[in-house]
């Protein structure tokens, strides 16, 4: 493995893991404010990321840094040369809100069009997730793989919904159609942390639209490199820019699940 990568995956650690220790810090005591339709901030997201993003470019000055509660990049100026850490400072902010003890930190590091590392951690639990491009996905060190489930009769699924859908929403009836044929399915709130599950065997798929990169860019490639097929509902790889996907343990599975989403 070459030495930069290990370098950028404990850096990529070391961030998410001062990220944690800012939203327990904050947990029961900070104030949401509304920055834009049912969509949530609060001090814990803001301090997070300024604590990720100061650390990152201590340690790489060279390096750019795109966060999900500012714009201090743009990203039509990075270039393919360009290492551009992406970082969700708090990924479930309505479940951190409600103190419901399911929300993480998300990182990665991308080079042009390719993920290099990913980090996701969920500091209740102290589980840090983490993937390097190419060599698999871990568990606090420990290699991790998807379920193998291949059934859907059989297969519990995740999903995420956009904010503020009415009954007649497409995503309604995809929801309707998983409900029907999968085996089980929740909605828990956390995009980086549903991947994460995925990429680990607690679940067996994941179908979600109206996300941002943030979201998703660190769970990708944990996913990925623990064995899942993810495409997009046409069944073309996914673009992380505009990312709407179906992530699931194996293609078999995928393969069933497609046609009830790609409507």
């Amino acid at each position: 493995m070459a030495p930069p990568l290990i370098e950028f995956s404990q850096a990529c650690t070391s961030a998410a893991n001062l990220g944690g220790q800012v939203l327990m810090k904050w947990l029961g005591k900070t104030t949401p404010k509304e920055k834009g339709f049912r969509d949530l901030v609060t001090q814990a997201d803001l301090e997070s990321q300024q604590v990720i993003r100061d650390f990152l470019l201590k340690e790489f000055p060279d390096h750019r840094f795109i966060g999900e509660e500012d714009s201090h990049e743009e990203t039509e100026s990075l270039t393919d040369e360009d290492f551009c850490w992406i970082a969700d400072p708090l990924d479930g902010t309505t479940n951190y809100v409600h103190q419901l003890r399911s929300f993480a930190v998300s990182i990665a590091l991308q080079r042009g069009n390719e993920t290099l590392v990913g980090s996701v951690l969920d500091p209740v639990l102290q589980e840090n997730y983490s993937a390097i491009k190419n060599h698999g996905a871990m568990l606090n060190g420990e290699p991790i793989h998807t379920s193998g489930c291949d059934k859907l009769s059989k297969a519990l699924f995740v999903f995420s919904f956009g904010r503020g859908i009415d009954r007649n929403d497409v995503q309604v009836t995809r929801f309707l159609n998983t409900l029907e044929s999968a085996g089980s399915i929740r909605r828990l709130g956390s995009a980086a942390l549903n991947l994460c599950y995925l990429a680990c065997g607690r679940v067996d798929g994941y179908w979600a639209t109206e996300l941002k990169k943030w979201d998703v860019a660190a769970g990708w490639l944990i996913a990925t490199e623990a064995g899942a097929t993810i495409k997009d509902f046409r069944g073309k790889p996914i673009d992380l820019d505009s990312p709407y996907f179906c992530a699931t343990s194996t293609e078999r599975l995928y393969e069933q699940i497609q046609p009830l989403l790609n409507i």
